[in-house]
């Protein structure tokens, strides 16, 4: 059990999509505009985790056109939230809309979050601690999982908000949009590297 805490805590505080989207937010719309997200983030993760522990994710990316089809959807869907991350200019965090992403828009990332199938694979998968007992085990490390994800991501969320609230000169705040942008394409490329 040790062993799977110790993987789900470094497999959540690197960033991925989850994570840059959540502390984008934070940044252009504040902490409690992001918690709508949030919330969605946590039950699209649940549903993914259902599907790969179901084995329904293997069975459907088991098929190479619809792999493709969701690989290509999940790209683009990424990269466009790179792309309003890099061109908010001047503010950290999003180019400008009228509302941030929501409940809606965190709930639909996790379908096409490649690192969320990533996670959730190596996390079933691997680590078993009660041989005898794969549901309970199921069980804990869902209850685990979350006692840990939710913290993470709210502090995410955290740290957007206070960057976002910061007087930082016009040329850092930029930097720090393009800056979160690449760490959204670098985990598109090797999503993309693994996939092919």
């Amino acid at each position: 059990m040790i062993e799977f805490i110790i993987a789900v805590v470094f497999l959540l505080i690197t960033p991925g999509p989850g994570v840059l989207t959540t502390a984008g937010i934070g940044a252009a719309y504040g902490y409690r505009a992001g918690l709508g997200f949030v919330g969605g983030l946590m039950l699209g993760g649940f549903i993914n985790m259902m599907i790969v522990i179901s084995g329904l994710a293997a069975l459907v990316l088991a098929i190479p056109s619809l792999r493709f089809v969701l690989l290509i959807g999940s790209v683009a869907y990424l990269l466009y939230l790179a792309w309003r991350i890099a061109s908010a200019g001047a503010k950290v965090g999003f180019a400008p809309a009228d509302t941030p992403l929501g409940f809606k828009n965190g709930l639909m990332l996790q379908f096409i979050n490649p690192k969320a199938y990533v996670v959730s694979t190596t996390l079933f998968s691997g680590f078993i601690f009660l041989p005898d007992g794969p549901i309970l085990e199921v069980v804990l490390k869902l209850i685990v999982f979350n006692l840990i994800w939710l913290p993470v991501h709210l502090v995410w969320l955290g740290f957007g908000a206070k960057i976002g609230s910061l007087d930082l000169p016009q040329s850092r705040q930029r930097a720090i949009n393009i800056g979160m942008a690449l760490a959204l394409v670098t985990v598109v490329g090797i999503a993309l590297w693994t996939s092919l």
